[in-house]
């Protein structure tokens, strides 16, 4: 091989080093910083190729994704003198890589644990401000806002954004726990003695009313019997008066008739009777048939 052909390989293998020390990329999901000498020269690196000076400058990239900070839980004091534990959790994101670099060295674990700090200030004063009752049941959307704001404006100055503060579990202490459940126990049981009660009075006033009505319906139904009753006395009355008029002897035999059948139909019966009275009045009419013929 040849002095010039030697020459042009190692001319080109410099200008491959050279293209490659020049150029670099940016993914969208990082963030880049260029130096000089170590001296920060520029920030704001969009996303794709870009160039600089080889052996002068030098580029470093951070991860500009959304971050979880899962904080271990805390116990939180209310204005009542109660104990909670709060289980909590930070999304943040890289909002100015320059600033990142210079306060915390562009250091995760350093960030994090400045706004585990933050937050938990954030937290113990919000928390102290209220109640065991408005923390559990109506403020915590509200202290989670105003946590990310005041954390917010610290979380600034290191150069990082917090996208949201979220609270995922807030506890009693176990102590607290058991007399806050006794009291609930107990609220519950006074609730279910006066719906029992509630109860129990409609039943009486149903079972009232429904005796009422029960004595309405028999009063009615008896007044409507005794109606049809007299109305069917009524009628037997004329029926027996129009057949009395009729014929009034034989009306007064069938009578006299069916009143000796009932007397007499007993055997063995007595009947103390003066013999002229009206009740043997057809005995004194009655006549022996004629001797049957020879």
């Amino acid at each position: 091989m040849s002095g010039r052909s030697m020459l042009a390989i190692l001319i080109l293998a410099l200008a491959v080093v050279l293209l490659a020390n020049s150029a670099y990329y940016v993914d969208q999901r990082e963030k880049a910083l260029v130096f000089k000498f170590g001296e920060i020269i520029s920030s704001d690196e969009k996303p794709g190729l870009h160039w600089k000076t080889p052996f002068i400058n030098n580029v470093e990239f951070f991860d500009a994704r959304i971050q979880t900070m899962d904080a271990n839980p805390e116990l939180y004091l209310t204005n009542e003198k109660k104990n909670l534990m709060v289980d909590s959790f930070v999304k943040w994101r890289i909002s100015n890589v320059a600033k990142y670099k210079v306060t915390v060295s562009g250091n995760a674990a350093q960030a994090r644990r400045r706004l585990a700090q933050r937050v938990n200030d954030s937290l113990r004063r919000e928390f102290g401000r209220r109640s065991v009752r408005q923390v559990i049941s109506g403020d915590r959307a509200e202290i989670m806002d105003v946590v990310r704001k005041a954390v917010n404006v610290e979380a600034g100055q290191i150069g990082v954004e917090v996208v949201d503060v979220r609270l995922k579990r807030v506890d009693l202490v176990p102590a607290v726990s058991e007399r806050v459940y006794v009291r609930m126990e107990a609220e519950r049981s006074r609730i279910a003695k006066q719906l029992r009660a509630r109860g129990a009075e409609t039943a009486e006033k149903i079972q009232a009313d429904a005796d009422r009505q029960r004595t309405i319906i028999l009063a009615n139904a008896r007044r409507e019997a005794q109606k049809v009753k007299g109305q069917g006395d009524a009628d037997a009355a004329n029926i027996y008066a129009e057949a009395y008029n009729r014929d009034p002897e034989f009306y007064s035999f069938y009578r006299s008739i069916n009143a000796y059948k009932s007397s007499f139909s007993g055997g063995g019966s007595m009947l103390v009777v003066d013999p002229s009275s009206e009740f043997f009045r057809y005995f004194k009419q009655a006549k022996p048939d004629a001797k049957p013929a020879q």
